[in-house]
């Protein structure tokens, strides 16, 4: 009879961080995600990087092709990376925003906001991507 009341003492040790867990359940699953479609971007896997594309992006390129095409014209620095870092995030519903530090092949500073949302399934799609030039920060 020991053990019921040290497993019930257990299970309600763990009950106060569950909720902090599942909090960062999104934006981890969001980093994921984008993790995964710059890796597949830097091996040229067209149809893989098309994977992670939300449907209102598949509406506007409804090929992997169209796709990987319009990444290389307009996002080179996604599509070839010197280097990158998760910045600050911010979860509203399913969505969530996460901020991407990226260094351009050519050396460039850029700081991109990935907007990744939840799907009816429970997985995470990129639905969009701002980007700009960093600003330089201060001299150390």
């Amino acid at each position: 009879m020991r053990s019921v009341p040290t497993a019930v003492a257990i299970f309600l040790l763990a009950l106060p961080a569950a909720p902090a867990a599942l909090a960062g359940e999104p934006v981890d699953s969001a980093q994921a995600v984008i993790e995964r479609q710059i890796d597949a971007f830097l091996h040229d896997d067209a149809t893989a990087a098309y994977s992670f594309a939300s449907p209102t992006i598949r509406e506007k390129f409804p090929d992997e092709t169209s796709f990987f095409d319009m990444v290389k014209r307009g996002y080179g620095p996604v599509y070839r990376p010197g280097n990158f870092a998760f910045g600050r995030s911010k979860v509203s519903g399913g969505t969530v925003l996460q901020e991407v530090l990226i260094t351009g092949s050519d050396g460039k500073d850029w700081t991109l906001i990935y907007q990744v949302v939840r799907q009816p399934d429970g997985s995470y799609k990129i639905n969009g991507v701002h980007m700009q030039p960093a600003a330089p920060g201060s001299d150390i």
